[in-house]
């Protein structure tokens, strides 16, 4: 006959080892953090590592050249959610060996708390702010400036010198402009102003003409339009290049397959509309790296040309290695 308290003795256990087995299947808490916002891509010798900076949402009215309905209906293709849609800032570091150079900053501290993560990507990438030593300003927008000083209005960058092509400057530092400008558009001066201001007290903020070189490894060209002196940086190592065009492009799900649409946000719709079909045409020819602000992050890919339309083929994810060129769809 089987013993009671043996009986006792399993269910004992069996209760325990239920309660164990309820215990291990519960979820650890969540954690609800990001991966540091940096992606890494060797052009030849030269390491260029994409910067998360953040993001802002923009309103699809602000796409100009085509009907509301049918924006919206370009928008709804990639799922994109029509009130606000995610706009992403980003910069970009180029190691040459020679000079650790980033192109633009930013928003900083001027859109909120969905932007000004550019240092702290930086430092996940296994840099300082401080070791740069070159900034290339594609224009002098805020979302582009701003990273250049803290909240209290000081350089981040100690040891930079900053570009900027001199009819950007021009346009933006004049001290004259902010007293002739519409009253809508001065706080954009004053940001561009108060954001290099400490860079030229200390005598490191420098113009070039368009086409000229700030250091030895860039080229530049004038591509006016959105500002008047916005500027792209193109750097060429064993036969490979990036192109870096700033805000020649803001929306993925529109301006390829239509490139005649332009943003609110234009200086010269029609120059803008011109610099970006030669930029991309030019681009998708040559099947050069491009490095875009506002891509989804981490804006970095090829262009495409196909008809009078582009389309965008982003870098993939995958280990860290030497850049060759791909065959692309044609």
């Amino acid at each position: 006959m089987r013993s009671p308290h043996l009986s006792l003795t399993r269910s004992v256990a069996l209760g325990l080892v239920l309660c164990a087995g309820a215990a291990l299947a519960q979820a650890p808490a969540q954690q609800k953090t990001q991966v540091p916002g940096y992606f890494r891509l060797a052009v030849g010798d030269y390491e260029v590592t994409a910067l998360f900076d953040g993001y802002n949402d923009l309103a699809p009215s602000l796409l100009k050249g085509m009907k509301p309905d049918a924006i919206r209906a370009l928008l709804a293709r990639r799922d994109i959610d029509t009130p606000g849609v995610q706009t992403a800032f980003n910069a970009f570091l180029v190691n040459t060996g020679e000079h650790l150079i980033l192109v633009d900053t930013g928003a900083g501290q001027c859109i909120g708390e969905t932007a000004g993560m550019l240092t702290q990507n930086i430092r996940a990438a296994g840099y300082q702010p401080d070791q740069i030593d070159t900034i290339l300003l594609t224009h002098l927008h805020l979302d582009h400036v701003c990273g250049l000083v803290d909240a209290d209005k000081q350089p981040v960058f100690a040891n930079a010198t900053v570009y900027a092509a001199k009819p950007e400057a021009d346009y933006w530092l004049d001290p004259t402009a902010i007293s002739r400008v519409p009253e809508q558009a001065r706080a954009y001066f004053k940001i561009a102003q108060d954001s290099t201001a400490p860079y030229i007290a200390a005598g490191r903020f420098k113009t070039f003409a368009p086409g000229d070189s700030p250091v030895p490894e860039v080229t530049t060209a004038l591509e006016a339009g959105h500002t008047p002196g916005s500027t792209t940086y193109s750097f060429s190592s064993k036969g490979q290049t990036i192109l870096f065009i700033g805000d020649l492009i803001h929306s993925l799900a529109v301006q390829f397959d239509h490139p005649a649409v332009s943003i609110a946000f234009d200086e010269n719709s029609q120059k803008a509309i011109a610099s970006r079909d030669q930029v991309f045409t030019q681009a998708a020819s040559q099947k050069i790296w491009v490095a875009a602000a506002h891509l989804p992050f981490p804006g970095t890919g090829h262009i495409v040309a196909i008809d009078r339309h582009f389309q965008w083929v982003p870098a993939e994810y995958g280990p860290y290695q030497r850049a060759a060129h791909v065959p692309l769809l044609k």
